[in-house]
């Protein structure tokens, strides 16, 4: 009896030190989630001088949210350099102000995902209440990153035509990508499971080919959150068209930070909305009288898609928080027949 009462004193340190190690590991979970997140976004960073080229340390340089109105505010340094590491994508306008000079105030640089601008600075001896405003050009060339690769933006995704609407239709409007995949119906995915498997449902899962890789060395990210698809190599999680503020596919020399893929990088970026209450409707229609006849059949096939949905985002600020509310939904119903109904058919 005595073994037995030793082995049960040591249930409750064991209690402990599990529940221990749980709280550990929510943390540690939590922390890696934030700065997953946190990742999301662009670098500016740049050299601020006076009009005889040079450095002006101590500059205030801030950097405000257009459409969130948050602001991120940084000092340069002994080089006049200064750098804001990660902000999140958007439009931003930039101010330098420091005393004995006219603040300058640069309005609509527009941040991209894993995007990394260089805005410099040459401020002009005058009073705090002289502002000089430069325009922003909007084609720019990207001289600090080495990261190729295109930003595909909501207004470009909205305009083309997509059967389906998703963004993954899009990925092979980029040189080196290639729609292609090397699972059969006979592929083995796992013990039990043969043949492809559909998890994004039956919208477009984005196998492609990315400089001659394979489907499965692709990444897919949405907000940071690793969201590939382990057997097929496609995305799990294919957002809203119109919930979606731009993605961006790298294709090549990309961080090493995205070290665990050696094919492409698609980045996702959801909206944050506003300040504002707003949102869209959309109803897509293709039926069987909308359709022509193929030339080589003589009737038309039966045909029936619908695609209903909305999107409402907003921003409500309350004590200092943010709330944002992002809602979207669709669907579509698909019959395609070699033989059409009768009241289908052409006259």
């Amino acid at each position: 009896m005595a073994p037995r009462a030793a082995r049960y004193s040591l249930q409750p340190m064991v209690r402990r030190v599990t529940s221990c190690l749980i709280t550990v590991t929510l943390l540690a979970l939590t922390c890696n989630a934030a700065l997953v997140f946190a990742q999301v976004g662009g670098t500016v960073s740049g050299i601020v001088r006076d009009p005889t080229a040079g450095v002006m340390p101590g500059v205030s340089v801030t950097a405000t949210n257009t459409v969130l109105g948050t602001t991120f505010s940084t000092v340069t340094d002994a080089q006049g350099l200064y750098s804001f590491p990660k902000l999140a994508v958007g439009l931003y306008d930039i101010l330098f102000q420091i005393e004995g000079f006219k603040p300058q105030n640069h309005a609509g640089v527009r941040v991209d995902a894993d995007s990394a601008l260089q805005v410099n600075a040459t401020l002009e001896l005058g009073e705090q209440t002289e502002t000089v405003n430069v325009a922003v050009n909007a084609v720019r060339v990207d001289t600090v990153s080495t990261q190729l690769g295109q930003v595909i933006p909501a207004t470009t995704m909205t305009a083309l035509s997509l059967n389906g609407r998703s963004y993954t239709d899009l990925l092979s409007i980029q040189p080196g990508v290639i729609p292609t995949t090397t699972m059969q119906a006979n592929s083995v995915i796992m013990a039990g499971v043969t043949g492809p498997v559909n998890p994004s449902g039956g919208l477009n899962p984005g196998l492609v080919s990315v400089s001659g890789q394979r489907e499965s060395a692709n990444g897919f990210y949405v907000n940071g959150s690793d969201v590939q698809e382990r057997m097929n190599g496609g995305t799990a999680v294919v957002p809203n068209l119109d919930s979606i503020e731009e993605f961006r596919l790298l294709t090549n020399n990309f961080d090493p930070e995205y070290g665990n893929y050696n094919g492409g990088i698609v980045n996702v970026v959801t909206r944050s909305g506003s300040d504002r209450l707003h949102g869209s409707g959309f109803e897509f229609l293709r039926n069987t009288r909308l359709d022509a006849r193929n030339y080589f059949s003589p009737e038309r096939a039966a045909f029936s898609q619908n695609q209903p949905g909305e999107v409402d985002r907003h921003l409500r600020r309350r004590a200092g928080r943010s709330f944002l509310a992002a809602v979207g939904h669709a669907h579509a119903r698909r019959r395609n027949r070699h033989q059409p109904r009768r009241h289908d058919r052409l006259r």
